[in-house]
């Protein structure tokens, strides 16, 4: 089951606080991005972040879970309508993850 595109604006609307946050669908389900850092995943419509220590000291809950079948774990993000504590999430979580890597130009 793929997520529902209005999900996924809700949850990028929520974490709009951290900076500026995209999405981008892939396969059948999306990635989200802040400023450019892929932070999280969004999968049945159920949101997941990515593992750091600076998010796990923010949880409320610790609920570590694969977003798909084969995938490694990730933070289930359950409490979704909190603006303030969503935002502050991914903004902390963000600081520690790595740059994206430059694309390579073609010669």
């Amino acid at each position: 089951m793929a997520s529902n595109k209005d999900f996924v604006q809700y949850i990028a609307d929520q974490c709009e606080g951290a900076g500026e946050i995209t999405f981008r669908k892939m396969f059948g389900d999306y990635g989200i991005y802040c400023n450019g850092k892929i932070f999280g995943l969004i999968c049945d419509d159920r949101f997941y972040l990515k593992p750091t220590e600076a998010g796990r000291s923010l949880l409320r809950s610790v609920d570590l879970r694969p977003p798909y079948e084969g995938a490694k774990d990730y933070f289930y993000i359950e409490d979704i309508d909190d603006h303030d504590y969503l935002s502050k999430l991914v903004r902390e979580t963000c600081k520690v993850l790595p740059a994206p890597k430059q694309k390579k130009s073609l010669p």
